[in-house]
């Protein structure tokens, strides 16, 4: 038994340290000198470091083989670095590192929180998406299954059945975590983040949520062969140890695979791309969530007892889900519509869709239990707060999933050399943005930041560029899409590739200040213009 577990943790070892090491290119040390401290980072070759902010200033300042940050200690005062690394191929994240002086010690604190915030929400994406899972008709089958499997390998006092039903519950994390693990290693985040903006990849993730959707709806049945299922779990009733409890996580993961597919696609495309560990992390949200009940189902079989029986409230489940999924299979829709402007799924025309999404989910549940009622009411109110939307309202919550609002503004350019040309003309700086049509968090940003009215002001002063790098037209006519030319343009001189992305130029096309990544606090958007315009 200790064996077995030695062996599990040697693995979450293993994974935990390859992924320290490929999301570590920065190395921090501190020293202190008096009154003052030395913050030194070093970088692995092929990388150079980009400090972004420090406290309240940005700085933008980019270092080949590292830099020295020289600061005051002062007493319970935070200093905070914030910054980001890229290599010929990728950007880590931005991340923040953290340093407390205690003058009364003379002891001082090194911090370091890397993109927390930004990990912390797939993990709890992931987790929902667990929960969620457990109640789907693809998973109460294996209920039975996974008693009647313990209930025969439990010894008399019922000791051995709780060791082994710990180790079930790590097994089911550690599949899925490996899943999400292999991605990254197989593709890498910069492969991962191309494929999450690729309009076919978009096309084909919006067919495969209508599908899941009419299969909720009771259409047909999706399910792979059941000779898998049936194959693993006499195998895994024939097998003794570790293995056996393996096979019957496997077991698992196959017959819940269609309710638990379309989630878990869900949830790596909205992992794609934000770093190598990000796919992990969101399976890891979603395996503990799935994995937590499966165990206690392991150690207790007379749980099974006290469960709802499956009937009517589980096809209300079912229809439930499969509403949801057809709002989220437009999003992936809009992607490849933008990509190759073909205009057939705008802005008022998605938030419609929604709408009529959410308020026939409100009929269906209106007929329901008193629970079905409730979330009537709550279905039929986000439809209300939806419909000023199709009159260019912002509706906020949507704004990761709906198409961007157009800008208002005039000067407005879309292709980068005419928007220089005409800012030559006028004599005035540019704000050039570089943005995509599958990019979250630049939908985001584009919805808490520019219709701030303080904002649009400010930006009267500017020619304004948008460039969007997955755009897959090519108005140039030169046989190369034009998101290719931009996606370069932003890699060659500017040394990044991620979005948004925000430089600010001359009218003759030099850098002004620092670029601006993404950020949702208007109060910096706005330091960050005035800086600008010392």
């Amino acid at each position: 038994m200790l064996c077995r577990l030695n062996l599990i943790l040697v693995l979450l070892c293993t994974w935990a340290g390859l992924s320290a090491e490929v999301l570590q290119p920065v190395h921090w040390t501190s020293r202190e000198e008096g009154d003052s401290v030395r913050l030194s980072a070093t970088v692995d070759e092929g990388w150079h470091l980009t400090v972004i902010q420090i406290g309240d200033s940005m700085v933008g300042e980019e270092y080949a083989d590292g830099c020295t940050l020289v600061f005051p200690i002062e007493d319970g005062k935070e200093i905070a670095v914030r910054y980001n690394a890229c290599d010929d191929s990728q950007c880590t994240s931005p991340e923040v590192y953290y340093y407390v002086g205690e003058k009364s010690n003379n002891v001082a604190v090194l911090k370091r929180f890397s993109s927390g915030v930004e990990l912390w929400y797939l993990f709890l994406m992931g987790f929902l998406g667990g929960l969620l899972a457990i109640f789907t008709p693809c998973i109460w089958p294996i209920i039975p299954m996974t008693v009647s499997f313990f209930l025969k390998r439990a010894d008399a006092t019922g000791k051995r059945s709780w060791s082994e039903a710990v180790l079930y519950g790590l097994s089911i994390i550690l599949i899925y975590v490996g899943l999400g693990l292999l991605l990254t290693v197989f593709f890498g985040a910069s492969t991962l983040n191309a494929l999450s903006t690729s309009a076919p990849v978009n096309l084909f993730f919006f067919a495969l949520l209508i599908v899941f959707a009419l299969s909720f709806f009771g259409l047909f049945e999706i399910t792979l062969p059941s000779s898998w299922s049936t194959a693993l779990d006499g195998k895994a009733r024939n097998t003794g140890g570790f293995l056996g409890i393996l096979l019957m996580a496997f077991t698992l993961v196959i017959v819940s695979f269609s309710c638990t597919g379309p989630i878990i696609g869900t949830l790596l495309v909205e992992a794609a791309g934000r770093s190598l560990l990000a796919p992990a992390v969101g399976m890891l949200g979603f395996a503990a969530a799935l994995a937590l009940p499966f165990s206690l189902f392991a150690l207790s079989p007379r749980m099974m007892q006290r469960l709802p029986r499956s009937g009517a409230w589980m096809q209300s489940f079912k229809v439930t889900l499969a509403f949801l999924e057809l709002a989220l299979s437009l999003k992936f829709l809009s992607v490849a519509d933008m990509a190759y402007g073909w205009g057939i799924l705008p802005r008022w025309l998605f938030v419609a869709l929604w709408v009529m999404d959410f308020a026939a989910l409100g009929i269906y549940l209106l007929h329901k239990s008193w629970v079905g009622k409730v979330l009537a009411l709550a279905a039929f109110a986000f439809a209300a707060y939806l419909v000023p939307g199709l009159w260019g309202a912002p509706v906020k919550a949507i704004a990761a999933f709906a198409p961007p609002m157009p800008i208002e503004a005039q000067d407005v350019f879309f292709d980068y050399e005419t928007g220089m040309q005409y800012a030559r003309q006028e004599n005035r700086p540019v704000l050039l943005q570089f943005s995509g049509y599958g990019c979250v968090n630049c939908r985001k940003m584009e919805q808490y930041i520019l219709h701030d009215e303080r904002v649009k002001e400010e930006m009267k002063r500017f020619v304004q560029i948008v460039l969007y790098v997955d755009s897959r037209q090519d108005l140039n006519g030169n046989g190369i899409p034009d998101g290719d030319e931009y996606s370069r343009l932003q890699q060659e001189r500017f040394q990044s590739n991620a979005q948004p992305y925000w430089v600010a130029l001359s009218s003759n096309g030099n850098q002004m200040g620092s670029p601006l990544a993404f950020t949702t606090d208007t109060s910096l958007f706005l330091r960050w213009l005035d800086e600008i315009r010392k």
